[in-house]
C-alpha cells in the first residue's frame, strides 16, 4: 500500500514517465509465464506507446494486464547521517512512476504513425527526417509493417520518497550532509527534498535578504523564468538569442536561482568549472528592483560553495561594470582589456593553495 504522503500528483508523475529515456514492462503470456522488457516508450494519446517486431513474445501480451515503471536514483542516505552506530537509517532517495493498463495493439494507421512520430522527437528531436504520417507514401508500408503496443495511462502512480515521513530535524541534516558531501546529483535531491517538504526552513546558505530563497538545482523548464532576466544584459543583447541563452545554462556545472516569497525568479547565476583547477562564473542577473540589497552577493556566494565549483582553486569572471560587487567577494582584477563594444576586466578569485598567476593589465 502507498503511503499517501508519499504519493506523487498525476502531473508530477506523468512528467516524469515522460521523460524517461526507457521503461521497463512487466506481465505474463497466456500461460503464466513472466515476462519483464525495457522497451523504448513515448506518451501519446493518454497512453505510453512502444514499437518492436510484429511476431514474438510481446505479441503474446495483448489483453493482458501490464505495468510499465520507471525510477531514477537520486541519493543514497548513508546510516551514519542519521546515527552513529546504527544500520537501520541507510536509505535512498528515488522518485518513480507506474502505469498499469490492459496492454492493446494499435490497428489504426493514423495513431500508429502519432506514435512513431513521437518517438522520433523524443530521441532525435533535432529532426532531420521527413514527419512521420501514415499518408506519407514513403512510411504507409513501414507504418504498417511495424507493431506499436499502447498501455491506457488511467491508472498513474508516482512515488517520490523525498523524506516526507520524516522529522524537520532529519530533513535538515539530510539537506547539510547532501550539501556538504556534494556528490553528482546531490545538489539536485537537496532541492528536491526542500521541495518536497515546504514547513521545513530552508538552510541559512540558502536564504538571502528579505525572503528570498535561494535553489542550487534547476530543472532546464524553469529557464523560462529566468531568460526575462537575461536576454538584455549587456553580454547576451544582440549576440545570443533565447536558445543560446537555454543551452548555455543546460550545459552548465551548476545553475543557480533565487526566488522572491511568491516564487517569482528575481536572481540567477551560473558556472562552468571542472572541479578541482578552474570555474567560470557567468549570467549572474539580478531583477532590476533587488539590485545592491544582497541578492546577488548571497547567490554568487553560495554559487562558489556549489559543490561543482567549490573545489576550484582559481575561480574567473568578466564584468564590464561590477568589478566592486565582485572584489567584496573576493576577487580581484586581473587583466583588463579593449574589446570592439566595451571594455572588459578579467577578475579572479584564488582560493589557498592555488599557484597565483601574474597576469599584466
Amino acid at each position: 500500500m502507498r503511503r499517501e504522503m508519499l504519493r506523487s500528483s498525476r502531473e508530477d508523475a506523468l512528467r516524469l514517465l515522460m521523460s524517461a529515456p526507457y521503461v521497463h514492462l512487466a506481465s505474463t503470456t497466456p500461460d503464466g509465464a513472466p515476462v519483464v522488457r525495457a522497451v523504448h516508450g513515448v506518451v501519446v494519446d493518454d497512453a505510453l506507446c512502444f514499437h518492436g517486431s510484429p511476431v514474438g513474445e510481446k505479441t503474446t501480451l495483448v489483453g493482458r494486464e501490464a505495468v510499465v515503471v520507471y525510477e531514477q536514483l537520486l541519493a543514497d542516505i548513508p546510516s551514519y547521517w542519521t546515527d552513529a552506530t546504527m544500520a537501520c537509517p541507510a536509505t535512498s532517495l528515488f522518485v518513480s512512476v507506474q502505469a498499469h493498463g490492459t496492454l492493446e495493439l494499435v490497428e489504426d494507421p493514423a495513431r500508429k504513425a502519432r506514435a512513431l512520430q513521437g518517438l522520433m522527437e523524443k530521441f532525435q528531436p533535432e529532426g532531420g527526417h521527413a514527419p512521420i504520417t501514415h499518408t506519407d507514401e514513403r512510411y504507409r508500408k513501414p507504418v504498417a509493417s511495424i507493431a506499436i503496443w499502447a498501455l491506457p495511462l488511467a491508472v498513474l502512480d508516482g512515488k517520490w520518497k523525498l523524506g516526507q515521513n520524516r522529522t524537520a530535524q532529519y530533513i535538515e541534516t539530510i539537506v547539510a550532509k547532501l550539501w556538504e558531501r556534494g556528490a553528482p546529483g546531490d545538489a539536485r535531491a537537496l532541492e528536491l527534498v526542500l521541495r518536497a517538504n515546504p514547513a521545513v526552513d530552508r538552510p541559512s546558505f540558502l536564504r538571502g535578504p528579505d525572503g528570498v530563497t535561494l535553489h542550487v538545482y534547476a530543472e532546464p523548464s524553469e529557464l523560462d523564468e529566468a531568460l526575462p532576466l537575461l536576454r538584455d544584459e549587456y553580454w547576451n543583447k544582440s549576440r545570443f538569442d533565447d536558445d543560446a541563452i537555454r543551452d548555455a545554462h543546460r550545459r552548465s556545472s551548476a545553475w543557480m536561482l533565487a526566488r522572491d516569497a511568491s516564487g517569482a525568479v528575481v536572481a540567477t547565476a551560473r558556472a562552468v568549472s571542472d572541479g578541482v583547477k578552474y570555474a567560470y562564473l557567468g549570467d549572474v542577473a539580478v531583477r532590476a528592483d533587488l539590485r545592491s540589497r544582497g541578492v546577488g552577493a548571497a547567490l554568487v556566494n553560495a554559487l562558489l560553495d556549489h559543490p561543482a565549483v567549490r573545489g576550484a582553486k582559481r575561480v574567473e569572471l568578466a564584468t564590464r561594470d561590477a568589478m566592486r560587487f565582485y572584489e567584496r567577494l573576493g576577487f580581484r582584477t586581473v587583466a583588463t582589456e579593449e574589446l570592439p563594444t566595451m571594455i572588459r576586466t578579467t577578475m579572479a578569485l584564488i582560493r589557498p593553495g592555488a599557484q597565483r598567476t601574474i597576469v599584466q593589465s
